[in-house]
């Protein structure tokens, strides 16, 4: 039984990790690679990601370099950031790119505060359905005579002990993304 509640810990873990990649891509005041490393781009008669065709280092707090590790995919690369939603215009210096983000504006910070709390609430929401899920089960336990009523509890409480890491965890992860989009 206790098998039930370490599958349940380990599928919240993974829910955290998919958290933390999906906020990395939410731009703070500080520029990160993960803006931009997995826009899509047509090279080599496939789609691939910029991770997969140049390095991306950061140079200062609002500029990224893009140096891709075969010169012929420049001007794909180019193409794929100027139609991205990143809003920051590529700008080619022959085998490298730059991409300039300006500072960001209070509006600009109000709406990657709004993206950042419906992400946080998408993966809530895909917790409470693994939660859901445990929960069906330990039921399903218990109405078949598998486990006790002292059991069912006990599994139920420790659940609950899972449900309150996860909500700390996810709170204190989207918390510290806040200060960096807030922060001027």
């Amino acid at each position: 039984m206790v098998d039930l509640i370490s599958q349940f810990h380990d599928k919240w873990q993974k829910t955290i990790e998919s958290f933390r990649i999906d906020i990395a891509s939410v731009r703070s005041n500080r520029v990160s690679p993960s803006l931009v490393e997995d826009i899509m781009v047509d090279a080599y008669g496939q789609q691939m990601a910029i991770k997969q065709l140049a390095a991306i280092s950061v140079q200062s707090a609002g500029s990224l370099i893009i140096q891709p590790w075969d010169q012929t995919v420049v001007l794909f690369l180019e193409k794929a950031l100027r139609e991205s939603a990143i809003g920051v215009m590529p700008t080619s210096e022959g085998n490298l790119i730059r991409l300039n983000f300006p500072p960001l504006t209070q509006e600009k910070r109000q709406a990657l505060f709004k993206v950042l709390k419906q992400k946080t609430e998408e993966h809530k929401i895909q917790f409470r359905q693994l939660r859901d899920d445990v929960r069906k089960e330990i039921q399903k336990l218990s109405e078949s005579k598998e486990i006790g009523e002292d059991e069912k509890y006990q599994l139920n409480d420790h659940l609950q002990k899972e449900v309150d890491a996860f909500n700390k965890t996810i709170e204190n992860i989207a918390g510290r993304k806040e200060a960096e989009i807030m922060t001027i």
